[in-house]
């Protein structure tokens, strides 16, 4: 057990977040965790759940939205390792803001509530770190938003596929291969499958990314970061 741990202390801090927390605090969070494993389309937990912790992906991915009364689905973001989720309601101690479902079998280190309120009972400082994750995920939620307003659409794919490629800003590890149906980037995006695909359709025919079943794949981050901004001839 002491060595899969260390495996998986090894991976998470990869990331920015956890690398720069104390070691004690590192230490701490590993100590007290437990593994979880959910199948695809679990639920880890919905909206307006009571808080039962902190969770970090470990494997596969967590998609993060709500789905409204008319079955509508508001897709926030799908989250793959390493990133860390569950930390607004550590907070305010309100019910969770959202749903987080598994994409396909996901690995989970959880972090429970009772570990984490007597730490910072004793250590009042770690609030801080806390608190610099949840910072980091209102950054991107703001950038996210300005998007969403202000780009035309085709920017607002090229976009998107550049924030989760490159880790929602450091939240989770950066990567080249997208697991995401054309129905969910439509859904991030505000925009219909059709026109999506479309969107998707000239990125491929200009080479910059390459669409397979269930996945986009990168092929050219300096020619995507271009059509993000606008560029007509990447």
């Amino acid at each position: 057990m002491e060595s899969s741990l260390h495996r998986y202390r090894s991976q998470l801090e990869t990331t920015p977040w956890f690398r720069g927390l104390p070691v004690e605090l590192r230490d701490y969070l590993i100590a007290h965790a437990s593994l979880l494993t959910l199948e695809k389309g679990q639920l880890l937990y919905r909206r307006g759940d009571q808080s039962d912790g902190l969770y970090a992906v470990l494997g596969g991915a967590l998609a993060i939205g709500t789905v409204g009364v008319d079955g509508k689905e508001a897709l926030l973001a799908v989250l793959g390792p390493t990133a860390w989720v569950g930390e607004i309601s550590l907070f305010d101690k309100l019910p969770r803001p959202h749903d987080a479902t598994a994409v396909s079998r996901t690995l989970l280190l959880h972090v429970p509530e009772p570990a984490l309120q007597s730490l910072l009972d004793a250590t009042p400082g770690y609030w801080r770190d806390f608190a610099l994750l949840m910072a980091q995920r209102l950054r991107v939620s703001f950038e996210t938003s300005e998007a969403m307003t202000l780009l035309p659409a085709a920017q607002r794919v090229a976009s998107r596929l550049l924030l989760i490629a490159g880790g929602y800003g450091g939240l989770n590890a950066t990567q080249s291969k997208i697991r995401l149906s054309q129905d969910s980037l439509a859904s991030m995006v505000s925009l219909s499958r059709q026109t999506t695909n479309q969107l998707l359709k000239s990125l491929e025919s200009q080479c910059i990314l390459s669409l397979r079943f269930g996945e986009i794949v990168i092929l050219d981050f300096d020619r995507l970061r271009a059509a993000s901004l606008g560029d007509a001839n990447p």
